[in-house]
């Protein structure tokens, strides 16, 4: 147990060694974030080609900014939702978005915005993460004075103007296309994939969260407002309150949207498989013409009697059933699917370890495209394999928001019921796997396979989301459980309650 103990001391040191000396960078003089993966050093080869692995990506810098929050480093986490205020789009096309990674080279600010990008697509995740990181920020350091400053309250005005518009569709959904956040290459995600979903509702809870702190301490908050009684003036306070009303319709929209068309479990797939179709009119039981052909036969064993899980996408005549871990995770942190049927979502992940687990937690999505459909779909891309990438590949980055989803709901919510000892023994095992593998492999960024033992074909080593996810999964198991609650975000029933934000 000693040994044990020491060997587990040495890999947490290890990690944080890499994760202070070697990815933090400056901007302005000041820590900043941190580079997708550890560059090359001589004494230590961790880098090789690093490609754009040197930048700071707002995605990957996610568990990063936790983690400094966790570890109270308040002021780079500041310092870095600052940069990337700044970093804001202005452009016509693009206002409001913010972008996917940023660097300084050579005294010159890098900046992608998608022009640069493999496909030339725009990451939409990073701009729905920015305010979901800064109302935690808030949350965590009660730093209140900072989100209330005109240039934040600014910046979430224009994140809201890029979202709340009119468009050619009445689904509350955000439409993107293919390889628009951490699925970022082809893999017929395009449309209404659910990570989008999911954080879109994440982002307009947090919206309207700083929105109310603003409007709150501004003495201009009027919580029995409806959203067509208060016409937009020139006033800052006005605007604020608009959006506020109308971020919190759209969410509510948008949670109901996401129950009724992509939360499944075998009695949803039954009732789907026996509805008419070609119907027309207001009143239909098939709004989108799914076909049971559709319905792959292998959701039978994996969802079992218990299980339940937000679906990929959903689309006229092409439901994408297929599992998508972070998704799934992030729905469950920011309560987009109800507690009981979390627990149905744990009880999936355990029903189905093998698959999801192996020998590396956790696959990205299951299943893989294979044979024709990969082919056609990918376009015969060489890093989407069946069984690597992001093709079912696996990636330890992963493992932290699952615990973090379940400690958090130990949390919230109380017992997890008679799965809670098995559930709670395999958060246990996947960490040791951690333990075990990643400081061997030196902390890659996937690996492939359907075990998941081999290293990713191109996978970058040295990977800052590896190492961190590594030191958060340690912390919330070994250290500090109760951190776990630190993703929560307003609910809608805060946001509309008559109390002062705390």
């Amino acid at each position: 147990m000693k040994g044990s103990n020491s060997k587990e001391r040495s890999v947490v040191e290890e990690a944080r060694t890499l994760f202070y000396e070697r990815a933090l960078v400056r901007l302005d003089g000041k820590c900043v974030g941190a580079v997708a993966a550890i560059p090359k050093k001589s004494n230590f080869d961790l880098g090789g080609d690093n490609l754009n692995y040197g930048e700071i990506f707002i995605r990957d810098n996610v568990p990063v900014m936790i983690f400094l929050l966790i570890e109270g480093k308040y002021d780079i986490v500041r310092h870095f939702l600052e940069s990337c205020l700044k970093l804001q789009s202005n452009d016509f096309q693009t206002q409001g978005i913010f972008p996917t990674s940023f660097i300084e080279d050579r005294g010159k600010l890098c900046i992608d915005y998608g022009q640069r990008a493999i496909g030339r697509v725009c990451s939409v995740d990073a701009t729905l993460w920015w305010p979901i990181l800064a109302y935690i920020y808030v949350r965590r350091t009660g730093d209140h004075q900072w989100a209330i400053r005109r240039e934040v309250q600014i910046g979430v005005q224009k994140f809201l103007d890029l979202i709340l518009h009119p468009q050619f569709r009445d689904a509350p959904t955000l439409y993107v296309p293919d390889g628009a956040f951490m699925i970022d290459r082809p893999l017929d995600v395009w449309g209404n994939p659910l990570e989008i979903q999911v954080l879109l509702y994440g982002a307009l809870l947090a919206a309207a969260g700083l929105l109310r702190i603003s409007l709150e301490i501004q003495g201009y908050f009027h919580p029995t407002a409806k959203i067509h009684s208060i016409k937009l003036q020139d006033s800052l306070a006005d605007k604020q309150n608009y959006q506020f009303q109308y971020a919190i319709a759209w969410a509510k929209r948008l949670r109901s949207y996401l129950l009724k068309h992509y939360w499944v479990n075998s009695k949803t797939v039954q009732t789907l498989r026996r509805r008419p179709t070609e119907q027309y009119g207001d009143e239909v039981a098939n709004e989108y013409n799914i076909q049971t052909e559709t319905i792959p036969h292998w959701l039978q064993d994996w969802l079992g009697n218990q299980g339940g899980y937000l679906i990929g996408n959903i689309r006229t005549g092409r439901p994408d059933f297929r599992f998508f871990t972070l998704g799934n995770c992030l729905g469950a942190s920011f309560d987009a699917i109800s507690s009981a049927q979390q627990k149905s979502l744990f009880h999936l992940f355990l029903r189905n370890r093998k698959s999801l687990f192996a020998q590396m937690p956790l696959r990205i999505c299951h299943p893989p495209l294979i044979d024709k459909d990969w082919r056609i779909i990918t376009g015969f891309d060489r890093k989407n394999l069946p069984w690597c990438y992001h093709n079912a590949g696996h990636w330890p980055c992963l493992l932290w928001f699952f615990v973090q989803s379940v400690l958090r709901f130990k949390r919230k919510y109380g017992d997890l019921g008679s799965d809670g000892e098995e559930i709670e023994a395999m958060l246990h095992e996947s960490y040791d796997l951690l333990l075990e593998r990643l400081p061997q492999q030196k902390w890659a960024e996937y690996f492939d396979g359907p075990e998941g033992i081999w290293i990713g074909q191109q996978a970058r080593i040295g990977q800052t989301w590896t190492i961190v996810g590594f030191l958060l999964v340690h912390h919330l198991l070994k250290v500090n459980p109760a951190d776990a609650s630190i993703m929560d975000l307003p609910s809608l029933r805060s946001l509309t309650a008559l109390k002062v934000f705390r």
